[in-house]
């Protein structure tokens, strides 16, 4: 399936049909997270959880009883890149017919950190449960889903920007990055917020977070996981395409809204 596709059909699992992950796609799906990378270059560790074994548990999901997990050192950037390798396994996942869903806050957090042997100089993000997906939501999740507007995304010409951030980016004007632009609107996000922030000016595509409040725990930015979410959408159509371009952190000094911070850019070659 092309990546695209896949970014377009997945949406987010929280009611699943009680059968037990078979063995193989688990192995596949474990396998998967190990060797996924981030252009962060910082290492994330994986686990599969079974929930009965650890005292495991989030009241938002049904039907399922296994769980991955990953944990990294709380390091700069250490958001981006969680969010990114998550998200290349969460479509590998949807690729194969497993579902899944981002679990940050409604879950036995304790539960989880004593379960992946977290250290004091550890971070444990995000988690996901792992299933087939049950023919009918739960009315919870329907309920879930429509509270936090799960099937919108922001237009267009409100996220991407031409040069600086008072011109609308049009769809024509992307050209042969116009999948790509679009797999970054269609990312999921933390209840829906869609914090991204594109400029496309000449040959350098330029990503910004748009920040809301609450989301910023001391030194810990939860929106930032976003950030690499989208990142790895962007990139997985440079990948799929052949559109070569490399990564850099390096903050062209653009005059932008005064809740809006750098992330990072794409230099197409």
């Amino acid at each position: 399936m092309a990546i695209l596709d896949t970014i377009s059909e997945r949406r987010s699992v929280r009611t699943f049909d009680k059968k037990w992950l078979s063995e193989e796609h688990a192995k596949a799906i474990l396998s998967y997270a190990e060797k996924a990378k981030n252009p962060y270059n910082l290492p994330i560790s994986w686990k599969l959880l079974n929930a009965d074994e650890h005292g495991l548990s989030s009241p938002v999901i049904v039907g399922t009883n296994l769980w991955i997990a990953g944990k990294l050192e709380r390091l700069p950037h250490a958001e981006e890149a969680f969010g990114y390798s998550f998200e290349q396994v969460v479509l590998y996942a949807k690729s194969i017919g497993v579902g899944t869903t981002w679990i940050a806050g409604t879950m036995n957090r304790g539960a989880f950190e004593k379960a992946m042997g977290l250290s004091e100089n550890e971070v444990l993000p995000c988690v996901s449960p792992l299933g087939y997906p049950a023919a009918k939501m739960s009315i919870r999740e329907t309920l879930m889903r429509k509270g936090v507007k799960g099937d919108s995304r922001f237009p267009f010409d409100e996220i991407f920007f031409d040069n600086d951030f008072s011109t609308p980016l049009s769809e024509e004007k992307t050209g042969k990055l116009k999948d790509a632009f679009e797999a970054v609107r269609l990312a999921p996000s933390a209840v829906n917020k869609q914090p991204w922030r594109v400029v496309l000016s000449g040959n350098r595509v330029h990503f910004y977070e748009w920040h809301s409040k609450g989301f910023l725990e001391g030194d810990w930015d939860i929106q930032k996981i976003d950030m690499g979410i989208a990142i790895c959408h962007f990139e997985a159509i440079l990948i799929e395409r052949g559109i070569n371009a490399s990564f850099e952190i390096a903050d062209p000094g653009l005059s932008t809204p005064s809740n809006v911070s750098y992330i990072a850019s794409f230099v197409l070659e």
